[in-house]
């Protein structure tokens, strides 16, 4: 009598343990399917953004993102500008390959016409000099008024770093608000990426479009459902079909 409730309370155990990881595993790959559906949204809303008429420069915010409703707005919007090159604060962003070449991402200041702030502009990619890395290309930079095409961006292109490096001409990354006081020049808090203008140029613009991640999401999700299937069908074959098969 003691051994069937034994065994009677071990099947209870294993049921409930069962339930619980079902459950959970279950749970988690839904979330991953939610966080995939937030990410398509914010896709979603980013081509909503670009679908925008361009702005001017008269127009950007200069409020932060952090605080400011009307910066949050124009981001991804599309931007004609108009202005003048600073190319004495150009930075090179190291470490970014295009097209499976090593390179840089090229950061220039544009000062707008109209108004007394620049705005960082992520103008090209170009190659490195694989024989000295501290050469770099000359850039064709016009020295009167050009006009700028782009879309908006919260900062440059970022990687991650374990040492930032807060000067120099060759860097990891760059924040508008720290380098506008080391150049004391102000700048806008967002950035643009640029993707044509007059005059024209031979600077590669091959940007990637931006990952969301959505493959990996779906990925996660999968191996939770496999792992909750894998409880549920290891519980069904080890409580009822395997002692069925020794029964017959």
């Amino acid at each position: 009598m003691r051994f069937v409730m034994t065994l009677r309370g071990r099947s209870w155990l294993l049921l409930f343990l069962s339930i619980v990881g079902v459950s959970l595993t279950a749970r988690l790959g839904v979330w991953q399917l939610d966080r995939a559906a937030q990410k398509v949204a914010l896709q979603q809303a980013v081509e909503r953004q670009g679908e925008l008429p361009p702005l001017e420069g008269t127009a950007l915010s200069t409020e932060s993102l952090a605080s400011s409703a009307a910066g949050q707005a124009q981001l991804h919007r599309r931007v004609r500008l108009m202005g003048r090159w600073l190319p004495d604060k150009t930075v090179f962003l190291d470490n970014r390959p295009m097209q499976g070449r090593a390179g840089f991402f090229v950061v220039t200041p544009l000062l707008l016409e109209g108004r007394p702030e620049a705005i960082l502009v992520q103008r090209a990619w170009v190659p490195r000099n694989m024989a000295d890395r501290s050469a770099l290309p000359a850039l064709p930079t016009v020295a009167g008024v050009v006009t700028v095409e782009g879309r908006l961006a919260a900062s440059p292109s970022r990687l991650y770093e374990f040492s930032p490096a807060h000067s120099g001409v060759i860097r990891q990354n760059l924040e508008a608000a720290a380098y506008a006081q080391e150049i004391k020049q102000g700048l806008l808090p967002l950035t643009v990426i640029q993707t044509g203008g007059a005059p024209a140029d031979d600077l590669l613009r091959d940007w990637p479009a931006p990952d969301l991640g959505l493959q990996k999401h779906y990925g996660y999700a999968f191996q939770w459902f496999a792992l909750s299937a894998l409880i549920l069908g290891l519980y069904v074959w080890f409580q009822f079909l395997r002692p069925a098969r020794r029964a017959a």
